[in-house]
């Protein structure tokens, strides 16, 4: 199994990337996440948010594999708990060479991402920011093998 983070812009906040490396380095001896770095799209006088959304995905589209099982986060998607998740790892990626989960822009994803997209998930009822959700993500794969393994971190 093959996971990939496709997002737009780099990840700013030091906090953020220190806690992503932390997970990385725990996740090591399970997997490694590919991380997919997309430059966004700025907000100038010729475009607004939904001409940036779609911009966003004419990018984000040609870095999706048709095989590829799609997790599109979006706050309007399907909330899991973590073992929820977990247990949809253990049965549908199984059998998955790649998953790619994907990260919008500072103005989320636009339809044709989620629409294409073989589940759209959602975090919480909260906004997070894009920046954020990538550490949230982070450690929620980490604990998704952890629970898998049944290693004594999610309790």
């Amino acid at each position: 199994m093959n996971i990939k983070i496709l997002c737009l812009g780099k990840t700013k906040q030091k906090f953020v990337k220190e806690g992503i490396s932390e997970y990385e380095k725990r996740l090591s001896k399970y997997i490694k996440i590919d991380w997919m770095i997309i430059p966004d799209v700025k907000l100038c006088g010729s475009n607004d948010i939904n001409i940036i959304k779609e911009k966003e995905a004419e990018r984000i589209l040609g870095n999706l594999s048709e095989s590829a099982y799609i997790i599109a986060l979006d706050e309007n998607g399907k909330a899991l708990s973590s073992k929820k998740f977990a247990e949809l790892f253990r049965k549908k990626f199984s059998f998955r060479k790649e998953i790619i989960f994907v990260i919008g822009g500072v103005y989320g994803l636009s339809k044709r991402i989620t629409s294409k997209a073989d589940l759209v998930l959602s975090f919480s009822n909260f906004t997070f920011t894009h920046q954020i959700i990538r550490l949230l993500l982070t450690e929620q794969i980490y604990r998704t093998f952890t629970i898998i393994k049944g290693k004594k971190y999610h309790y």
